[in-house]
């Protein structure tokens, strides 16, 4: 794999901290979600963070198929949703679920260019694949 780019990022102080990267481009307060204990300190989280990133590149990776197919997409949404919790193995696991809107396009349509997009394209949907249960569809 030859790579093009490469994100740079520093957290001090774990779940309670802040993350800055390298460019200044994301420089957040982090906070744990009450769930985990936390609260008292405003913040985003890894979860959020990762449900971010995971969307933005699946709606990239959906419009690239798109236009590789000459497929319109006038609008398009994606909601990601990332659970943790404890595995049974120990430590804890993640677990996604990503929401496709594309208003407009037929139903099997989109529902191929997302699925293209999750088995072909996507980064995320590949780095993930095997390790991280991720659940895909069209709204």
């Amino acid at each position: 794999m030859k790579i093009i780019y490469t994100a740079h990022a520093e957290v001090t102080g774990g779940r309670d901290g802040h993350a800055r990267s390298s460019d200044g481009a994301l420089d957040v307060q982090l906070g744990r979600p009450k769930e985990f204990g936390g609260g008292a300190k405003p913040g985003t989280n890894p979860e959020q963070l990762f449900a971010a990133g995971y969307a933005a590149c699946f709606e990239s990776a959906v419009r690239y198929v798109a236009g590789q197919r000459k497929v319109a997409i006038q609008q398009s949404s994606v909601k990601a949703a990332v659970g943790i919790g404890p595995r049974e193995q120990g430590g804890f696991g993640l677990e996604v679920e990503l929401r496709v809107s594309l208003p407009g396009v037929d139903r099997a349509v989109a529902e191929d260019l997302v699925k293209t997009a999750h088995e072909q394209i996507c980064p995320y949907s590949n780095a993930t694949r095997g390790n991280v249960p991720v659940k895909v569809s069209v709204e």
